[in-house]
């Protein structure tokens, strides 16, 4: 019976041991920047116990304050920083003092002015980065980041969120449409001083208006009004696509796609988690969902866009706007 019974305890040993190193390593998360919504909303869908899929196995377990000057960020990441410290993150004072404790990065200072600064630190590091909209303050140093990112062999990517939103994934190659030959995105549009206007949310309606028509851009119309702000792109092969801003008046978000077979329309579903999802994806496989060069030509349009409204409404073309911003880049990184 002895014998038996250690022959059954090294069989319970032995499962328990295969059960231990079958379970899948937890992906700890750290936000740099607790000063958007967007932490305690990305926190929740990341820590929930019961997540399934792509977002099972993560957890963010650590958080840098940051925060800077412009409104948006200095009156928001007091509340932020102690809603997620209640919901058992841990705040740490530094960059180097959060990297120590993550496998994984999510750069959300809603600032896009200390991208580069932060990223800097973070890349060095080695670790995947999801970078929140926008990018950088500049198309300059958005073209920097993305060249840092290469020389440190860093696997990243930018977007707003209303990219992977389901109204507008079901419109991407919809056959009921046919060809695509022209997209029209709106959205609420609102300004923060020291950026280019569009970046701060101008971003989320053109994210869109890239999604359904594909990179290629070549020039950009803007006119700004006190209530509507509406940009204008000719696509190199003729196609036109337009973001209609909303800076006052109801502010839901949509998109309409001409097609060569019918007209089809998409209002806003959703939140946030379509976009948490496709991060969680990235961190898994490494595989970026929007590449480094239409997240620079996105950037590209809304700087032509500022570019045109300072020239009155002409049109700017977008090869001269990212040549100008290259030299400016490299500048930067020396």
């Amino acid at each position: 019976m002895k014998q038996i019974a250690i022959f059954l305890l090294a069989i319970l040993m032995h499962n328990n041991s295969a059960f231990c190193q079958d379970e899948p390593k937890l992906m700890r998360l750290g936000i740099v920047g607790l000063d958007t919504s967007h932490v305690p909303a990305f926190t929740n869908l990341f820590n929930n116990p019961k997540a399934v899929g792509d977002l099972a196995g993560f957890k963010v377990v650590a958080g840098y304050p940051g925060g800077t000057d412009m409104p948006a960020s200095r009156d928001r990441v007091a509340k932020f920083t102690e809603t997620i410290r209640d919901m058992g993150v841990e705040i740490v004072n530094t960059i180097p003092e959060l990297l120590d404790r993550v496998d994984m990065v999510l750069l959300e200072s809603v600032d896009g002015r200390i991208h580069l600064q932060e990223a800097r630190e973070i890349f060095k590091s080695g670790k995947p980065v999801f970078i929140d909209k926008p990018v950088a303050g500049t198309l300059a140093e958005a073209i920097a980041i993305f060249e840092l990112a290469k020389r440190h062999n860093i696997r990243c990517f930018s977007s707003s969120s209303l990219r992977f939103g389901d109204n507008i994934r079901e419109l991407v190659g919809n056959p009921a449409a046919g060809e695509t030959l022209g997209v029209t995105t709106w959205g609420p549009c609102s300004y923060q001083s020291g950026t280019p206007d569009l970046f701060f949310y101008g971003i989320h309606g053109i994210e869109a208006l890239f999604t359904l028509m594909g990179t290629g851009c070549d020039t950009v119309v803007r006119t700004k009004g006190p209530k509507h702000d509406q940009v204008t792109g000719v696509w190199k092969d003729g196609r036109i696509g337009t973001y209609r801003g909303i800076v006052q008046g109801n502010s839901d978000s949509g998109a309409v796609v001409y097609g060569s077979k019918s007209i089809l329309q998409s209002e806003k579903k959703g939140g946030y988690e379509p976009l948490c999802r496709e991060i969680a994806r990235f961190f898994r496989t490494g595989v970026v969902p929007v590449s480094a060069e239409e997240t620079i030509e996105i950037f590209a349009f809304m700087e032509a866009a500022d570019e045109s409204q300072r020239q009155g409404g002409k049109p700017v073309s977008l090869a001269d706007v990212l040549a100008k911003a290259k030299a400016e880049s490299t500048q930067i990184l020396r």
